[in-house]
């Protein structure tokens, strides 16, 4: 039993139970079951994930594998297109929808509508409209040109660029959202000064505008790449990573090598976007302590 010391006499400590109030044990026993699920959920699956990634020939192959190098490289261009046009994108219509109008206010609700609808009817639905026999958007193409429309997603190029623009559309109404609320948080003394001073707009964007969001704006982003990196749907749900496995990221890699039975691989493949999401992380809980 372990034992305190009170002056020159030693006194039995009180056990574990006595020392923790009622509230606190009913506390210890309704976090239990969460902390079990984390752990079986959450811990074990990542852990086992490391462990099969842990062997340097998984690594080798899949140096050696042309579909990851193309993976990387278009896991590099949906990230600095999609991320890019998005937010500025954003930071425009953030402007646009936060004018007193009636049918800007109706607008916003249709605007919105892709975001709130889950993703693999709204990615399934384009993907049907982009169908070269029987998709809405060939249909109207021959309508009015009486030509067959091209196949969209049989050219990896044009594929990957619908990808991004399914990627685009789908979050664009969150970041949005984001800005405007940044946007509203400025003082509207400031434009109405310069509206005496005779500002334009872009020299009211460029003074007070920017300066005001751009510590929003960038966290946004950072923030947006993060998520952008583990964005699953847009690509697979589009494409499937066709044609010819040519437009890949490494968040659907993984799938591909989990179809040919290549665990390890599959595990390696997603220990690999670790050195892109590690940094991005740091810069971003970097300019949250602030």
């Amino acid at each position: 039993m372990a034992i305190t010391l009170s002056g020159d006499h030693a006194m039995p400590a009180p056990p574990l139970s006595a020392r923790l109030t009622p509230p606190q044990v009913w506390g210890i026993v309704l976090l239990a079951p969460y902390m079990l699920v984390f752990l079986a959920f959450v811990v074990y699956p990542v852990g086992y994930g490391l462990w099969l990634a842990r062997q340097p020939a998984s690594y080798v192959a899949l140096y050696n594998d042309p579909i990851f190098a193309r993976a990387a490289v278009n896991t590099l261009i949906f990230l600095v297109v999609g991320i890019n046009v998005k937010m500025l994108i954003a930071l425009f219509l953030s402007g646009f929808f936060i004018q007193q109008r009636t049918w800007i206010k109706w607008l916003s609700v249709l605007f919105i509508l892709p975001w709130a609808v889950p993703s693999i009817p709204t990615i399934l639905s384009v993907r049907f409209m982009l169908n070269p026999e029987w998709g809405m958007v060939n249909q109207i193409i021959f309508k009015f040109t009486g030509d067959d429309g091209p196949n969209w997603l049989n050219d990896p190029t044009v594929a990957l660029a619908m990808a991004i623009g399914v990627h685009i559309w789908k979050s664009l109404p969150f970041w949005t959202l984001i800005l405007i609320t940044g946007r509203l948080a400025i003082s509207h003394d400031l434009f109405e000064a310069a509206e005496v001073d005779g500002a334009s707009w872009w020299q009211k964007f460029r003074y007070i505008t920017w300066p005001s969001m751009q510590t929003l704006y960038v966290t946004c982003t950072l923030l947006s790449m993060i998520w952008t990196l583990g964005d699953f749907n847009s690509v697979y749900l589009l494409t499937g990573g066709g044609p010819a496995d040519l437009t890949h990221v490494l968040s659907t890699l993984g799938i591909r090598y989990l179809r040919l039975d290549q665990l390890s691989l599959a595990m390696a493949s997603i220990v690999c976007a670790m050195p892109l999401v590690l940094p991005l992380v740091y810069f971003m809980m970097k300019r949250l302590s602030r």
